[in-house]
């Protein structure tokens, strides 16, 4: 999965046939591609506005991927000198990668773990000893929620997550839209061929992951309308930016 949204940003890190499951996706949405770019932005986003006007000097991102250029332990250093980063994948190839590009990065560290088993990835001593969890933390999950099915248990499962939180952390969510667009219906079905079972919610469904926080304005929305930019596109300029939403809560 990292591979393939590393091809789809324009990035190295990938394989054939990680790029032959990009061109499956992208053959069936041609702007697929534009979305994921807009992933990438919002991500950074919700990263500068944590650490520039939040105070949040620490984050853990669940489902992480490649770091790629100009990502959340980049983004967080620049607007909050210091800065602690976790990366969490569940690939031991991504995680064995990002180890290398991080190797001479002291503030930043990348685990092998899943979401679904909250309990041991903050066992994991480089998680616990990285981190200071009585402080406040950015939580990130950004892109990965979808590919987590209704029998899963989803909001539980970021319930157990919110529960591990000091008081003044934050969670951001980043996820893909179920709606009457046939164009979500047919990336759903590519993104199931090419990367395996995929879920899009409603807003509401994804409000209802926050765990009972009450999500900061401007609230679940579709995301070119997350604290844009000035040149932020809109999913009226570009529908397919209207196939994804995002949201950040506060734990009080």
């Amino acid at each position: 999965m990292a591979g393939v949204y590393d091809y789809l940003l324009g990035g190295a890190d990938h394989s054939d046939t990680d790029q032959a499951a990009g061109d499956q996706i992208v053959a069936a949405l041609p702007e697929a591609a534009i979305g994921v770019r807009a992933q990438r932005d919002v991500l950074r986003r919700a990263v500068r506005h944590l650490a520039a006007d939040a105070g949040i000097g620490q984050f853990i991102d669940l489902g992480s991927g490649l770091p790629t250029a100009d990502n959340v332990h980049q983004i967080a250093a620049r607007h909050h000198p210091g800065a602690r980063v976790v990366y969490v994948d569940h690939d031991p190839a991504v995680v064995e990668r990002a180890q290398e590009l991080l190797a001479s990065d002291e503030t930043t560290v990348a685990v092998n773990g899943d979401l679904r088993a909250a309990a041991a990835v903050l066992a994991d001593p480089a998680v616990a000893g990285h981190l200071d969890w009585e402080q406040p933390v950015g939580l990130l999950l950004c892109g990965i929620l979808h590919y987590v099915p209704d029998d899963e248990q989803p909001a539980e499962l970021t319930a157990s997550w919110i529960r591990a939180l000091a008081p003044g952390s934050y969670v951001f969510i980043h996820h893909l839209l179920a709606s009457e667009d046939p164009a979500a219906a047919d990336l759903q079905a590519a993104m199931a061929q090419a990367l395996g079972p995929v879920q899009f919610r409603t807003r509401g469904e994804v409000e209802g992951l926050f765990g009972g926080l009450e999500v900061d304005e401007p609230g679940v929305v579709p995301v070119p309308q997350w604290r844009p930019d000035p040149d932020t596109p809109s999913e009226r300029d570009v529908p397919v930016l209207g196939l994804a939403c995002a949201g950040l809560a506060r734990v009080p």
